[in-house]
């Protein structure tokens, strides 16, 4: 251990000054940020235990007799909240299952250098990253093809992304050609050489554009509050809405409350536990994938 130690100061030691300084400037700056991080969680995790009178006086108190499991009691006997977090779930592997499939199939002809077309493509998918329709426009073509409260508004629309396809193509095009002229030789066709040995091998990629897309939609909610009115078709996110931006919990979680004070302290109370409960799937789900999202990203840092 000693050694190791001796090596890194070594190592350390070695570097110019300004190397010095850079290195011990990145890492306060990453210190403050893993606080600036990690700090407000802490405190919306006690903050869902405590009393909400004593929260709006005190403050954070460690005094457990003040701590009370009111909000967490309310949130899980609330059936719109299970019926958004069933939706949310719902919506969330869709949109990744069909965004990774249009994108990983549109990236790989773009990926080819013997695409015809392939610059005209490229410039099509990049103007959409810069210029879109409108919020008036794109409502009128939802309700006019019929999908106003239905959940393909939220889908359909945002399947196609332009950065992951960008990402996707770099992967592939660092994939060594070598592959696809033995699959050729051994008579494989596209197809087969593209579900059957280059997917395979893209396992970070896609696990990286997968993780995006799953995030992305689990924290969307304003396409479902424009183009979704029915209450059992609204994700989680709204319902999380309403407690954090209106402060007007949902009538069965405080039907027992009369005084407006007491209906404002509760949903105090209730917003941090929704937090809680709304973060949960992310935070499951991130350390399985983690290994797959950093070799992901590297890969597109590799050329463009």
């Amino acid at each position: 251990m000693n050694a190791v130690n001796v090596k890194k100061k070594s190592e350390f030691a070695r570097q110019p000054v300004g190397d010095q300084m850079l290195l011990v400037v990145g890492y306060v700056v990453l210190g403050i940020f893993v606080v600036a991080i990690i700090f407000p969680m802490i405190y919306i995790i006690l903050s869902s235990f405590i009393d909400p009178i004593t929260l709006q006086n005190k403050g954070v108190t460690f005094d457990f007799s003040k701590w009370t499991l009111t909000a967490y009691e309310r949130v899980m006997t609330n059936a719109q909240i299970w019926v958004g977090f069933k939706n949310a779930l719902l919506y969330s592997i869709e949109a990744t299952v069909l965004s990774g499939a249009v994108t990983l199939l549109a990236a790989y002809p773009m990926s080819r250098p013997d695409f015809r077309g392939r610059g005209f493509f490229n410039v099509i998918f990049v103007i959409t990253m810069f210029f879109g329709g409108g919020l008036i426009p794109t409502y009128l073509l939802i309700s006019d093809i019929g999908w106003l409260d239905n959940p393909l508004a939220i889908l359909v629309p945002g399947a196609f992304s332009v950065w992951n396809m960008i990402i996707a193509r770099t992967y592939y095009q660092g994939i060594p050609r070598d592959l696809q002229e033995a699959a050729n030789i051994d008579g494989a066709s596209e197809m087969v050489y593209f579900f059957k040995i280059l997917l395979p091998v893209c396992t970070p990629i896609i696990a990286t554009i997968s993780m995006w897309n799953f995030v992305g939609m689990w924290n969307s909610y304003f396409d479902a509050m424009i183009y979704l009115n029915s209450a059992s078709k609204q994700p989680l996110q709204l319902v999380l809405r309403g407690i954090l931006i209106q402060s007007q919990p949902e009538p069965g979680m405080v039907s027992d409350m009369q005084s407006t004070a007491e209906r404002a302290q509760l949903a105090e109370l209730l917003k941090y536990a929704t937090i809680i409960i709304s973060s949960l799937p992310l935070m499951i789900m991130y350390p399985f994938f983690q290994k797959y999202f950093d070799s992901g990203i590297m890969a597109g840092a590799v050329k463009g």
